[in-house]
């Protein structure tokens, strides 16, 4: 088997500041994940991989999060959420079939009234410290809007990176397709909030999941259940999820970008605190 994985899921702005927050935590008390063999970036999670392979330390990526004055431009996200998950339910109703949803799924996105994907890319670009790939093997998970299909992104795809990660960021609905090569991509997050199943085949995989382990789309396969494969295939997993402070952080909203600072300082306080076993 290879070497150990990372594997980073979604969860909005707030998503972004926790789970750098918890991997400085982590990092200052010698438990340092960023130098993993793999590492899988799905949505908020794709940024972060883009971050912590860019060859600025976490206490900087940290202070990014942090400290309001450094943190990067953001477009407010104003959600209706009731409406917002009342769309959603009425475009996979009746459906119970993975690629059928991804499918339903990218059809709302695509018909959804959004910025323009430039200034959106322009967003993602203001996250990213660099815009080339790592030579530290990445791979970044988007969904093809119209056919449902997942897609891998990584250094040999010939994508720009900037262009991977604004794909993987697409909430459908909130943020606009992503046109690669003639495609329009949404959020990797549509397949699996994590995407921990591409991270198989080694022996030792590190989950960091900002929205827990439940998701409210039907998944392939269940995260609790990927995790079992993994292990059964003969890894060894880590599973972190925020803990009550953090969640108490993140509150309702987590597209706000006004969740980036007490995200962040509850991620980093938690890592600090957290003992990393792996079954």
């Amino acid at each position: 088997m290879n070497g150990q994985a990372l594997v980073l899921g979604g969860g909005g702005v707030a998503g972004i500041a926790w789970t750098t927050g918890l991997l400085a935590g982590l990092a200052g008390h010698g438990q340092d994940l960023t130098g993993a063999d793999l590492l899988v970036g799905t949505s908020a999670g794709s940024v972060v991989a883009a971050q912590v392979t860019s060859g600025l330390s976490l206490d900087e990526l940290y202070a990014r999060q942090a400290d309001p004055a450094r943190q990067a431009p953001e477009i407010p996200a104003d959600i209706d959420f009731e409406k917002f998950a009342a769309d959603f339910g009425g475009a996979v109703t009746g459906t119970t079939d993975p690629a059928e949803v991804r499918r339903a799924v990218g059809k709302l996105a695509l018909a959804a009234e959004t910025v323009s994907e430039a200034k959106r890319r322009a967003v993602i670009e203001g996250r990213l410290p660099v815009h080339e790939w790592p030579r530290q093997r990445l791979v970044i998970v988007a969904v093809d809007a119209e056919t449902g299909e997942p897609r891998r992104f990584d250094g040999e795809s010939g994508v720009p990176l900037v262009d991977a990660v604004a794909a993987s960021c697409a909430v459908p609905g909130v943020w606009p397709a992503v046109t690669i090569d003639g495609r329009r991509y949404v959020d990797g997050g549509v397949r699996s909030a994590e995407n921990a199943d591409y991270a198989a085949g080694h022996r030792r995989v590190t989950v960091i999941a900002p929205l827990g382990v439940d998701n409210p789309l039907p998944m392939e396969k269940p995260l609790p259940q990927v995790l079992d494969d993994l292990r059964a295939a003969g890894a060894e997993v880590a599973l972190i999820t925020p803990d009550e402070a953090s969640q108490a952080a993140v509150g309702d909203n987590p597209l706000d970008p006004a969740t980036r600072t007490p995200a962040a300082e509850a991620g980093r306080a938690q890592g600090a605190a957290l003992t990393l076993t792996w079954t």
